[in-house]
């Protein structure tokens, strides 16, 4: 296993103007995953602050139990709570869901599919997909049907709710979005070469994820405004964000120490990443069908439209159909 990098601590820019700018989310339920760290964590932190109830989907581990109990001490606004949620497996996404649906009995007003890996070895879940695609798209497109319920309860009391998902810019890295990468072929997807720019096997899995993410927000927001919805789908992406992800994949070599050093010095804070699924979740103007976004690798995240790359008819519908295939059940919006 090699040693991680140090992080370069950049400072953040432009994230507290942001914050400062969000209304209150008092009354409102945030289901968020993948807390522990990273734009997930300041998200969850963001929240609390301004008031909402907080539910952190975590897989179990030392890491999920600190984080879990520094937000409560460090944040007295809302209210956190924290259940078990592993996304490497069907069946632990399906046993948390009774627990949120006791927790969350008045509905969900926001949905963060946040939590996300990258450029892991070529290796199946136990499901027998892909360990990036499972883990990134997947079982967020089966945690979002098995929830959708109460975000309906939520949209039909209080005017909306609101799905985000969590891409980034590695879905400029592969052409399109291949079916197989959505198949139980994991283990045999490309390999393990850890080349970021010559096509390296574990890149491209980890861009085909991050393509699925933006895929499944235009497919979803298709079909809301099919049916007049009031259910908002909306997907961000954190540029070129320091947080705990890069030190993960320097240890599973997915990317060299000094490099990643190196690139890491063109990026920005962790707080600046979190602006764009802030903004999903928080900002009263942003519309469903939006993805929110630096212009480039850092900046300021602004709005712009979902990209026709994967917001085309051959893409959605192929998603939606595979994603259905892939976790057995039928994802039908009325």
């Amino acid at each position: 296993m090699k040693k991680g990098y140090k992080k370069p601590n950049l400072e953040s820019k432009y994230y507290h103007e942001l914050f400062e700018s969000l209304p209150p989310l008092v009354g409102k339920t945030i289901v968020i995953t993948g807390t522990t760290s990273g734009t997930g964590y300041t998200a969850a932190e963001a929240c609390g602050k301004l008031g909402a109830k907080v539910v952190l989907l975590n897989r179990p581990s030392e890491r999920a139990t600190n984080s879990f109990e520094k937000l409560k001490e460090t944040t007295s606004n809302g209210s956190f709570h924290s259940i078990d949620c592993d996304l490497q497996s069907f069946a632990a996404v399906r046993e948390c869901i009774p627990k949120i649906n006791e927790l969350c009995s008045e509905g969900i007003d926001v949905l963060c599919n946040n939590a996300g890996v990258m450029a892991l070895e070529d290796m199946p879940t136990g499901d027998g997909y892909d360990i990036q695609m499972q883990t990134n798209h997947l079982s967020h497109f089966l945690l979002t049907k098995l929830l959708w319920p109460l975000l309906e309860k939520a949209a039909n009391e209080k005017g909306e709710a609101r799905v985000v998902n969590h891409s980034s810019g590695a879905r400029h890295s592969v052409k399109k979005l291949e079916p197989q990468f959505l198949e139980q072929k994991g283990g045999s997807l490309g390999g393990n070469g850890k080349s970021m720019f010559f096509g390296g096997g574990r890149w491209i899995r980890y861009g085909q994820t991050k393509l699925a993410n933006a895929a499944y927000t235009a497919a979803m927001h298709e079909k809301l405004q099919n049916t007049g919805s009031k259910i908002k789908a909306i997907v961000a992406h954190p540029g070129l964000a320091e947080t705990d992800l890069q030190h993960t994949t320097v240890k599973e070599g997915g990317l060299g120490r000094w490099f990643t050093a190196q690139f890491m010095k063109f990026g920005q804070s962790q707080e600046d990443g979190t602006m764009g699924i802030l903004r999903g979740i928080a900002d009263p103007s942003i519309e469903s069908g939006t993805f929110i976004g630096p212009k480039g690798m850092k900046g300021l995240a602004t709005t712009f439209k979902l990209e026709a790359k994967y917001d085309n008819p051959e893409t959605r519908e192929m998603i939606w159909k595979k994603s259905c295939e892939a976790v057995g059940e039928d994802f039908t919006i009325t």
